[in-house]
């Protein structure tokens, strides 16, 4: 039997913290399921569900413990796969925005979708310059889980009032 655990490592960027995570998580019959990893600034972030033996599991957690010696911000925490089940019957939906940059727009985007119990399940978010102004540009990419019986024509058409507010452009389409 496998467990399945959220596994976060935030540091300082240098060469090779993925190949020393992955052979860690080798060493204990671990697999990565998905993750997620960037640079963001100077700092390297990563964030994994991993699955792992049972009896591998308090090895593991002890093995993590080099990364912490190392000067890494690490946590190893349980979950479960309950999620499948939670969000049953529910649509997912892609969001994109784009527009020039100024502070409060995920946070704007979050809210609204936070007031109508939308789940968001993934979002990246960066700045490019515009090709000929150079002016900073926002850009978002977001999955969303919508909850039965919330019609995406109510919820979409309203953010529409939210791209306004924000003089930005945000488009909705469907995950298939």
């Amino acid at each position: 039997m496998r467990k399945n655990i959220v596994f976060t490592l935030t540091g300082s960027d240098r060469v090779g913290i993925v190949e020393s995570v992955t052979k860690m998580l080798l060493e204990y019959d671990g697999n990565v399921e998905s993750s997620r990893m960037a640079r963001l600034g100077g700092e390297f972030a990563m964030l994994m569900l991993v699955s792992v033996p049972v009896d591998q599991l308090l090895n593991l957690e002890k093995g993590v413990e080099k990364f912490s010696q190392q000067g890494f911000k690490v946590t190893v925490s349980q979950t479960d796969q309950s999620y499948a089940l939670k969000y049953a019957g529910w649509l997912p939906y892609q969001i994109e925005v784009k527009g020039a940059d100024h502070e409060g727009i995920i946070h704007q985007v979050a809210q609204y979708l936070t007031k109508r119990g939308i789940n968001i399940e993934t979002m990246d978010t960066g700045i490019i310059q515009a090709p000929m102004s150079g002016t900073p540009l926002f850009t978002m990419v977001a999955v969303v889980m919508t909850p039965p019986g919330l019609s995406s024509k109510d919820w979409g058409n309203q953010l529409d009032d939210v791209a306004d507010e924000l003089n930005v452009d945000i488009q909705v389409t469907t995950v298939k």
